[in-house]
């Protein structure tokens, strides 16, 4: 059973096999994509069904074996659990009510992220930067809030299609933060309120060059943070193998001296000449 089951674990952590698997969803997510098309679906519709049928047979595959070849180890592993997950909505029956679910079936070219180790270190970095992000998230929220209030106080009356209440002032703020036609609503209120123009810079440099960057800072951050973890784990690994070997060595020559030293004990004593 160990052996199968090395055997196994060295199949799919194969470079050729994980090749083969990206390859299969690379392939499908095209194939997923022709089956938008009516055109397409009217001339090869029941061969796309068939090649998606045939690639989800594949991932199955592929994942009995990892479950097998690594037990319930398999679920230790987060992007294992991803995998799992991605591939049993595929599995959900999608007839009648669950129809739906046919329309799920692209979240399967997600699994390029845990197949691809560079697209992984990204989505790590990403989610080390969740706690730092949340903060800033709740930054930029209040800098929203409190200068929707003072918004909709002095602009209220001069552009209600854009500040008349609270709710509409807030998309208009978040519309202004991202630099989508801010300047045409910022020249129709000007038009009534010359000073207007120092809200809009004011709110303008804080939200999009100075908290937005900071998102990015923390981006940036926790994908270095990832980076070197790894370089750290790779460091750990090289030690404890150089560690192994020179204890390999020494153990040898331990042995040697023992051999030679066994070997001196058996020797017979050299005869003494006759005096």
């Amino acid at each position: 059973m160990s052996k199968t089951r090395d055997r196994a674990r060295a199949l799919v952590d194969h470079k050729r096999f994980q090749r083969f698997i990206i390859w299969v969803i690379v392939v499908n997510a095209i194939t997923l994509g022709l089956e938008t098309s009516p055109t397409v679906m009217d001339h090869i519709g029941v061969l796309l069904h068939t090649a998606d049928r045939v690639m989800l047979a594949i991932f199955v595959v592929e994942l009995a074996c990892r479950l097998y070849a690594y037990g319930w180890r398999f679920f230790t592993d987060p992007w294992n659990v991803f995998d799992f997950l991605i591939v049993g909505v595929s599995l959900l029956p999608a007839t009648g009510p669950l129809s739906v679910l046919r329309a799920l079936r692209i979240l399967r070219v997600l699994r390029l992220i845990s197949a691809v180790p560079a697209m992984r270190r990204v989505v790590s970095g990403l989610l080390a930067a969740v706690p730092g992000m949340a903060s800033i998230g709740a930054l930029l929220g209040l800098i929203i809030y409190v200068a929707a209030v003072l918004a909709t106080k002095l602009f209220g009356g001069i552009a209600p299609e854009y500040f008349g209440d609270l709710g509409t002032t807030l998309f208009t703020l978040f519309q202004t933060m991202t630099g989508e036609a801010w300047p045409d609503v910022a020249r129709q209120v000007m038009a009534e309120a010359p000073l207007a123009w120092i809200f809009f810079v004011i709110y303008i440099l804080i939200s999009s060059f100075a908290v937005l960057n900071l998102f990015i800072a923390v981006i940036v951050n926790g994908m270095e943070q990832e980076v070197n973890n790894e370089l750290m784990e790779a460091e750990n690994r090289h030690a404890a193998e150089e560690a192994a070997s020179d204890k390999l060595i020494l153990d040898e020559l331990r042995a040697l001296r023992t051999e030679i030293a066994q070997l001196r004990a058996e020797r017979p004593a050299p005869e003494q000449p006759p005096a």
